[in-house]
C-alpha cells in the first residue's frame, strides 16, 4: 500500500503577492511617502533659522551683494556688539525674563488648579464652565486686545510690567490639556488619600502634580515660549524703552538701524532673542511627546 502523496500548498489565485521588505517597490514607497516629505518640512523650518544665524556673522557687503555667499569669510561678532549697545538690550532681556517667569508660573499654576477643580471637585454648572473654556480656546486672542487696552490703561497699567502680564494670566489650552490628563488618573489613589484625611489641596500637590510632570512640563514649555515671543500686546501697551520686552526691542533696534547695512545687526538681535527659548526647549523637549500623549487619552 503506497503512502499518499504530500499535498502542495499553493497560493490562492488572485491574491496579490506582498513585496519583499527591501524590494525596489517598497524602497520607492518609503522614500517618496516618508523621507521626502520629512526632508522638505525640515528644510522649510530649518533653512530660515540657519540663514539668520549665518547672516548674523556677515558684514554688510556679504549680505547685500549680487554674488551670493552662503558662509561668512570670518566669524565677525561686531553685529552682536552693535545690537547690544545700540538699544538697552540688557534691560529688554530683564523685562522679558520677568514677564515670562511671572506670567508662566501664574498661568501654569492656575491651569493646574482649574483642571483639578473641573475633574475632582463637585460644583454646579461644571460642564458649562468647561464649555466656556473651550470657547475661549477657539477665539483668537487678538479679539480681546482693544478691551484689554482700555481696561489696563484705565487702571494705570500702561508702560508697566504688570500691565503686560495681567491680561494673559489665563490659559485655555493648558487647562484643557491638563484636564484631559487628570481624567486618566486612577480614582482609587485619590480615594485612598481622601480616606486617610487628605484634603483637595494635599491631594493636588502631593499626588496629582507629581504623577503629571510630563503634561505639566508640556504646558509650561508652550506657555514660556508664547510669553517670551509675545509681540502684539507688549507693543501696544508700552511705548517706553524702560519696560519693553525683547521682541518689541527688536522693533526699536530696526528703527534705530536704518539702511541696508543693518541686516546683520537685526539678525544678531533675532538670534539673541531665540537662544533662551532654544535652551529651555532643549531642557524640556523630552517631556513633550509624553505630555501630549497623556493628555490625549481619556479613561
Amino acid at each position: 500500500m503506497t503512502a499518499p502523496a504530500p499535498v502542495t500548498v499553493t497560493e490562492t489565485a488572485g491574491e496579490p503577492e506582498r513585496p519583499r521588505p527591501f524590494s525596489s517597490q517598497n524602497l520607492v514607497r518609503t522614500i517618496a511617502g516618508g523621507y521626502v516629505p520629512l526632508i522638505i518640512a525640515t528644510l522649510i523650518v530649518a533653512l530660515p533659522l540657519l540663514w539668520m544665524v549665518v547672516s548674523s556673522f556677515k558684514t554688510p557687503g556679504e549680505i547685500v551683494t549680487t554674488d551670493l555667499k552662503v558662509l561668512p569669510q570670518s566669524v565677525n561678532l561686531d553685529n552682536y556688539k552693535t545690537a547690544m549697545t545700540t538699544v538697552p538690550f540688557a534691560r529688554f532681556f530683564l523685562n522679558s525674563t520677568i514677564v515670562t517667569a511671572v506670567g508662566a508660573v501664574v498661568k501654569v499654576t492656575l491651569a493646574i488648579m482649574t483642571a483639578y477643580a473641573l475633574v475632582f471637585v463637585r460644583f454646579p454648572f461644571k460642564n458649562i464652565v468647561f464649555i466656556l473654556i473651550l470657547v475661549a480656546l477657539m477665539v483668537p486672542s487678538q479679539v480681546a486686545i482693544l478691551p484689554n487696552y482700555v481696561l489696563i490703561a484705565s487702571i494705570g497699567g500702561k508702560n508697566t510690567l504688570w500691565g503686560i502680564i495681567l491680561p494673559g494670566l489665563g490659559t485655555a489650552f493648558g487647562t484643557f490639556l491638563l484636564r484631559q490628563h487628570f481624567m486618566t488618573l486612577p480614582g482609587s489613589i485619590l480615594e485612598a488619600a481622601e480616606i486617610d484625611g487628605a484634603g483637595h489641596w494635599k491631594r493636588l500637590w502631593s499626588i496629582v502634580v507629581p504623577v503629571s510632570v510630563p503634561s505639566i512640563a508640556t504646558v509650561a514649555l508652550v506657555t514660556i515660549v508664547s510669553e517670551w515671543n509675545d509681540y502684539i500686546w507688549p507693543l501696544i501697551i508700552t511705548d517706553k524703552p524702560e519696560v519693553m520686552t525683547l521682541p518689541v526691542g527688536l522693533t526699536l533696534l530696526q528703527n534705530s538701524e536704518s539702511g541696508t547695512g543693518s541686516w546683520g545687526i537685526l539678525m544678531a538681535g533675532a538670534v539673541l532673542v531665540i537662544v533662551p527659548v532654544l535652551v529651555i526647549f532643549a531642557m524640556l523637549q523630552r517631556y513633550i511627546v509624553a505630555g501630549l500623549t497623556q493628555g490625549s487619552v481619556t479613561g
